[in-house]
């Protein structure tokens, strides 16, 4: 069963459930090891977003790139194939059937207050990072609360997994599908199926996804945690955040 199929089924059943979302199949194996293609939308096409929407993208996914100027994202879709398209942040939310932010952190408080009602239900990836010099005061709640849990604040309604933050695009694009063992990515997230859901978009991209735990655990890879900037494999990653086997 196709991600989109699953995500609509869940809808339905939040509908007839009274709120509680059921459960979202897992991906199933899709051509060349992918999952069966799920269509992605990417908030924020700078070089994490272009990055890893391309890995996606190479993996079989339909991928629809935005901003606030996404005529500006020509280049960028032309060279990226069939599968890329660029739209405004709206078009993208609507297009996804899970979505990938990678945007300065400062902005989040006005992505969720401006697209907030269509994020609701969202698999979302979040790899937004604050940086005080550049974000500003949002930088302080991150540093206080962690930054899966004020993520969650700003994109209230999505159902956000932490992932592809703690290392640059370069080493992203450098060490996509390499041979085993393969890079690790952490994630955390609150909602199981969620977590599934992109933990096997992060094997898609050509990683290996550990989880670390809740997005309250988020803060252990977040900038200047223990799992920050680690090009390791996924038992030297465990290892250094004293994670289970």
């Amino acid at each position: 069963m196709q991600l989109r199929q699953s995500l609509d089924r869940a809808r339905r059943a939040l509908l007839m459930a009274g709120g509680a979302w059921a459960a979202v199949t897992a991906l199933k194996p899709g051509r060349a090891g992918a999952q069966t293609p799920a269509r992605i939308g990417v908030i924020g096409a700078g070089h994490i977003g272009g990055t890893i929407g391309g890995l996606w993208i190479k993996a079989g996914h339909p991928v629809m790139f935005s901003s606030r100027h996404p005529e500006e994202l020509k280049d960028l879709v032309t060279g990226l194939g069939p599968l890329a398209s660029a739209g405004t942040v709206a078009q993208a939310i609507a297009f996804g059937d899970a979505l990938f932010i990678a945007v300065p952190y400062g902005a989040l408080p006005q992505i969720g207050k401006n697209y907030g009602a269509a994020l609701q239900g969202k698999v979302m990836l979040d790899a937004c990072n604050a940086v005080e010099s550049r974000d500003g005061s949002v930088a302080g709640e991150v540093e206080q609360e962690g930054v899966g849990v004020v993520s969650q604040k700003y994109l209230a309604g999505a159902r956000l997994v932490r992932a592809f933050n703690t290392m640059s695009y370069m080493i992203f694009a450098r060490e996509a599908h390499r041979p085993d063992p393969k890079l690790a990515v952490p994630i955390a997230g609150d909602d199981p199926r969620a977590v599934q859901v992109a933990a096997g978009l992060v094997r898609d991209a050509g990683f290996d996804p550990v989880l670390v735990g809740k997005l309250a655990d988020a803060r252990q890879f977040q900038r200047g945690g223990p799992g920050y900037g680690q090009p390791v494999s996924a038992s030297e990653l465990k290892q250094k955040l004293s994670l289970g086997p």
